[in-house]
């Protein structure tokens, strides 16, 4: 059972911070403004410099044991002994994004989610709020996290941005939420696709839920309605054609389900002008698109670069290829596994019509090459290739001359680089590289 406590609980208690990534910081800044000084515990240790920070293995685990509370990173799952055995020992293992909400005013709160699209909604959602007069807060699993002492409090929207990982530790929803997609993603962390799905999900249904906004294109949403909460709200690029969305400048028909769910959720939440088609279309102006999300790089004798390093699970990856339906593609694909089933990118690419090079790449490339082997098209070809170098050059000599070079890799970059930001700047040194490359 989660434990239902908050930040302002914590004041006078032992307490430990397991996990010094981006959230971990936030979570000692707070601890700190709280008057806690608190145990800094992490599995690698030696990678921070600026505090002392004792090694899970040994030393940490016995010192969050004789805490009361241990705040932990969402990185690190539920499932893992450590917490099994701090949980039997009375010790409180907690997320900073659940403490948050216990006391947070959730009428002004909304929490987007899903397997893909879940960060460009969020943007989408803070742009036009903005753009529609309010003071917004859009942070979360993107960006920083609303409690950061750091972060502004003259708010009227908090719109945040939440993993699978930060939803495992919630026990508590505000009344709108959205799921912008759902398949199989993060199983070593879940422990099973079933599991997977019930803590992706379980914003909706948490107390305090009301209304679930979700994408009417997700088949698996469909099949999971029994998770989603005691209303649904069904948004489609059919059923709720947004033209008001067009100075947002995004491509592919997923983009436009993801503005219609950006559109409902501040619809729910009753910010004035978000039932104007007028007001919309003027606020959606000057968006900005999230970097390496189906950015446009550069055009090099003819080809397109696409940085789509955001592209971590298969479906955002069929989604980079639907936005290029009418183009020659070559797709380079491939990272960290994950334990995700590729069948279905291979069979996407059996639809497609235009011809297509897949550049299989790092750890998932023979499973991404053996998957399209088994789903056979005349229009895809599928061939290894050692790193994104190599797979750069020969996508541009394939694509010549007016095709598209698309990173779109279905995976996790943490096998070959710091992270997804880390592969794009290495595709776009390799794209530089190219003869007559003005990069």
């Amino acid at each position: 059972m989660r434990p239902t406590i908050s930040w302002s609980d914590l004041g006078g208690q032992r307490a430990a911070v397991w996990g010094l990534g981006t959230e971990g910081r936030a979570n000692v800044r707070k601890l700190r403004s709280l008057g806690v000084e608190p145990v800094l515990v992490d599995d690698r240790p030696e990678r921070i410099a600026d505090e002392p920070v004792l090694p899970t293995a040994g030393e940490g685990l016995d010192a969050m044991l004789a805490c009361d509370v241990v705040v932990k990173t969402p990185g690190i799952s539920r499932r893992r002994p450590e917490v099994e055995r701090l949980e039997a020992a009375g010790v409180f293992v907690v997320g900073g994004l659940g403490l948050w909400l216990q006391e947070a005013d959730l009428e002004r709160v909304v929490c987007i989610t899903g397997t893909k699209g879940k960060s460009t909604t969020t943007s989408i959602a803070a742009h036009l709020a903005v753009g529609l007069g309010q003071r917004v807060f859009a942070g979360g699993n993107l960006g920083s996290p609303p409690y950061d002492p750091d972060a502004p409090t003259d708010v009227d929207l908090w719109i945040i941005e939440t993993s699978s990982y930060q939803a495992a530790d919630v026990a508590v929803s505000p009344p709108v939420v959205a799921v912008t997609a759902l398949a199989p993603d993060h199983l070593p962390w879940h422990g099973d696709e079933t599991t997977y799905y019930e803590e992706k999900l379980s914003l909706c249904h948490q107390p305090g839920a009301r209304l679930t906004v979700a994408s009417a294109a997700s088949p698996l949403l469909a099949e999971h309605r029994d998770l989603l909460g005691p209303e649904v709200r069904w948004i489609s690029a059919d059923t709720w054609p947004p033209s008001w969305a067009a100075p947002l400048g995004l491509r592919g028909t997923h983009n436009l389900v993801n503005a219609g769910i950006a559109r409902a959720c501040l619809e729910a939440l009753g910010v004035p002008g978000a039932n104007d088609e007028d007001a919309l279309s003027r606020a959606a102006g000057g968006f900005g698109a999230l970097e390496s999300r189906l950015e446009i790089v550069t055009r090099v004798d003819g080809v397109d670069f696409v940085d789509d390093s955001l592209s971590t699970n298969v479906l955002p990856a069929i989604a980079a290829l639907d936005a290029f339906a009418d183009r020659r593609v070559a797709l380079i694909a491939g990272g960290q596994d994950r334990d995700l089933d590729y069948a279905p990118l291979a069979q996407a690419l059996a639809r497609r019509s235009q011809p297509t090079l897949v550049l299989t790449v790092y750890t998932t490339g023979p499973k991404i090459q053996r998957a399209i082997e088994d789903h056979p098209s005349a229009s895809t070809v599928a061939t290894p290739c050692d790193g994104l170098a190599e797979a750069v050059s020969r996508g541009f000599d394939w694509a010549r001359p007016d095709g598209v070079v698309l990173l779109s890799p279905a995976a996790a970059s943490f096998d070959a680089f710091e992270d997804y930001r880390h592969r794009a700047r290495v595709f776009r040194e390799a794209i530089a590289a190219l003869p007559g490359s003005a990069s």
